[in-house]
């Protein structure tokens, strides 16, 4: 922060007490109810006195403000270079952890991490905190040599090393984020940015709250690690799964809270793992699936709440797997499937209850046996199956009711069924 001039300071300071004095000054005239104050022609030797003392008094506050002002620039100057000392100090810190990450013993470069996890906990500002995590996601996104296998011994036993290696910032960086913002060695509101990492460890976002920031795992592969986001709070911010690959592994978001910010899968490809979100309740902010290719593994929405916000799948094409809609309960908001692609897997609503909120299916096309609502209650919102191809689902018509409600749009071919 810049200090004003010493001029400056000191009549801005004498203005302010001239101010409060003459306020004061008015107020217990006022209260007071003085109509006038008494006049005297002959000074006499105890009025004189009395001003005496009242200039020595303007004369030792002056020397007050003086000094408080003097004060004030000294501490913020204080304040002012111990700032620079422990910048200056934490980029010494700073040069010797990097220079450990690049060693070439896996030891060292374990070290360093440490050494940097410290240095972001300790850093003199928000900036050099978001400086030490980029280098920690940096290390991350670097390419790795893979596994040769037991074969060949020596490069089997680095590569497990290595792998430790990221498997501790992986760590780290779950540990940091579940601590509550403004607490110490919290790094809750900082970016992360692990964009095209691959995922073999767990990174543990349980019981987080995330109110701000942006979390990228854009373009990351899974094939066997996990992101845990469960019971997690995401108030604001952004969550970004954009254009990942899942093979294997698993995101938790089970028991989450998303009532604002946003939750992104869009464009992800989706061949095997698990998404979780059981027990969610989605009551603001968005989930986007949108443009996603699904042909096989598991995403589970299972006895989810949808009080709110709005879930996309527009555009997926869903050709194996499953999607677990069953028992959920979708009370307001949006729910859409807009031109998805449905050949093959299963869509299950089994069990669900719709009560409001709308359910867009859209020019959707539906392959035989792929999508169900067998079980499922509906007593109010909107359904909308407009121009969609295909079979009905099991189960539709006999949740929707005879006579189908106006805020169920169906196919004529559907409704005419015997």
């Amino acid at each position: 922060m810049r200090l004003w001039r010493v001029g400056r300071a000191l009549t801005l300071t004498f203005a302010a007490a001239v101010l409060v004095a003459g306020g004061i000054f008015y107020g217990l005239v006022y209260l007071l109810d003085f109509q006038e104050i008494d006049t005297t022609k002959k000074l006499d030797a105890k009025t004189l006195f009395d001003l005496v003392k009242l200039s020595f008094g303007v004369v030792a506050g002056a020397g007050a403000l003086v000094a408080l002002v003097v004060a004030y620039r000294r501490q913020r100057v204080d304040e002012a270079g111990a700032h620079r000392e422990a910048t200056r100090l934490h980029t010494e810190r700073f040069s010797q952890a990097v220079d450990k990450l690049g060693s070439d013993s896996p030891a060292v470069r374990l070290g360093g991490v440490h050494a940097l996890a410290g240095l972001a906990d300790d850093a003199p500002d928000a900036n050099l905190r978001q400086t030490c995590i980029d280098v920690l996601c940096a290390y991350l996104r670097l390419l790795h040599t893979p596994d040769p296998g037991a074969a060949e011994l020596e490069g089997h036993h680095l590569y497990l090393a290595l792998r430790e290696v990221r498997h501790t910032i992986l760590r780290l960086i779950g540990d940091h984020y579940r601590r509550p913002e403004g607490t110490h060695h919290s790094w809750q509101g900082c970016d992360l940015d692990l964009t095209g990492v691959i995922i073999d460890g767990r990174i543990d976002f349980s019981s987080a709250r995330f109110t701000r920031g942006t979390l990228t795992f854009s373009g990351a592969t899974f094939s066997g690690g996990s992101v845990d986001f469960s019971s997690a709070t995401i108030s604001g911010g952004s969550v970004s799964f954009s254009g990942a690959t899942f093979s294997g592994g698993s995101v938790d978001f089970s028991s989450a809270r998303i009532s604002g910010g946003s939750v992104s899968f869009g464009s992800v490809t989706i061949s095997g793992g698990v998404v979780f979100f059981e027990h969610s309740t989605i009551s603001g902010g968005s989930v986007y699936f949108g443009n996603s290719t699904i042909s096989g593994g598991t995403l589970f929405f299972g006895e989810a709440t949808f009080s709110g916000g709005a879930v996309f799948f527009s555009g997926a094409t869903i050709s194996g797997g499953t999607l677990f809609f069953r028992d959920a309960a979708i009370s307001s908001g949006t729910v859409s499937f807009n031109s998805a692609t449905i050949s093959s897997g299963m869509l299950d609503f089994g069990g669900a209850t719709f009560s409001g909120g709308t359910l867009f299916f859209s020019s959707v096309t539906i392959s035989t046996d792929t999508m169900s609502f067998s079980g499922a209650t509906f007593s109010g919102g909107t359904l909308d199956f407009r121009d969609a191809t295909g079979p009905a689902p099991a189960g539709l018509l006999t949740a929707v009711g005879s006579p189908v409600p106006t805020t169920v749009i169906l196919p004529q071919a559907w409704t005419s069924i015997p």
